[in-house]
């Protein structure tokens, strides 16, 4: 489901030159997420790889990405997450930096809003939390511990400069957030542009 969920993305040009990880939980301790530095369009089953909550490799000497604490941050802190995806499209970057200075990105009225898990209407407010980027994961790990610490919903966030991070029960639950958010930027980068 991973490769598949790679050459689809991939497709849409979500990925760009190997960015982007994705990975789905296999029970309750251990995740299978991509390699790093893997083609996401031609994923086979040497491209992905198992790593424990803690983010160690389990019978391999492959490496997982960087980025492998914030799979599984979200596995350890959302029971029912069984799959993150993590892309670069071009709207989710700039959305990333226009909104960095706000530390978020709010969506109100639009009906998309009811394709993310938890929102039944339009008429309610969906924050998209921008994160600073930065090589140390255990800082943003503690940025976003921090955000949910706080009792602030999360249904995915962008790292600025980056993409976007963007969960589900499943593949195919995580695989509609992240089309819907990535509809919803695209909607605000428009009205930006159409208002300037």
């Amino acid at each position: 489901m991973i490769a598949d969920a790679g050459r689809e993305l991939a497709a849409l040009g979500w990925t760009p030159a190997t960015s982007s990880n994705f990975s789905m939980r296999l029970d309750p301790s251990h995740v299978a997420v991509t390699v790093s530095g893997r083609d996401k369009g031609k994923l086979g089953a040497e491209d992905i790889m198992v790593v424990d909550l803690d983010n160690q490799p389990v019978a391999t000497t492959a490496r997982p990405s960087a980025e492998t604490a914030l799979h599984t941050q979200i596995y350890r802190r959302f029971a029912d997450v069984g799959a993150v995806l993590h892309t670069h499209s071009r709207a989710q970057s700039v959305a990333s930096r226009l909104f960095a200075e706000a530390g978020a990105v709010r969506f109100e009225g639009w009906e998309l809003q009811k394709a993310i898990a938890g929102h039944s209407t339009h008429e309610s407010v969906l924050d998209l939390p921008v994160f600073p980027n930065t090589q140390d994961m255990s800082v943003l790990v503690g940025q976003i511990d921090a955000w949910l610490d706080a009792g602030k919903p999360l249904h995915g966030y962008l790292i600025n400069g980056h993409g976007i991070y963007a969960w589900g029960v499943d593949m195919a639950e995580a695989r509609r957030h992240l089309e819907a958010f990535e509809f919803l930027l695209n909607c605000e980068l428009d009205l930006r542009r159409l208002s300037s």
